[in-house]
């Protein structure tokens, strides 16, 4: 009595099983190496710092009509729009 079929080597017995267990672990795996690369190169761009480019454009006018009016001066304007620019 061999018991052919049954145990650890048939059916849905522990090989299969285990199978596709591990397939499921290299599935979330992969997927966890995409999206973490995906995360730390897309944490240069300006629009995952929580502004786009057009916000930033938006900011350097708002910047230039406080200038036109006298509200900051041409140092403060300077360094101001310096910022900006190099978060664009």
């Amino acid at each position: 009595m061999c018991g052919y079929g049954y145990g650890w080597g048939g059916g849905w017995g522990g090989g299969t099983l285990m199978t596709i267990l591990m397939l499921v672990l290299l599935v979330a795996v992969i997927l966890a190496i995409v999206f973490g690369i995906r995360h730390l190169s897309a944490s240069n761009d300006p629009r995952h710092r929580g502004g786009s480019a057009q916000d930033v454009v938006r900011a350097e006018d708002q910047l230039a009509d406080r200038f036109a009016k006298g509200e900051v001066d041409e140092d403060e304007f300077r360094r101001r729009m310096t910022l900006l620019r190099e978060h664009r």
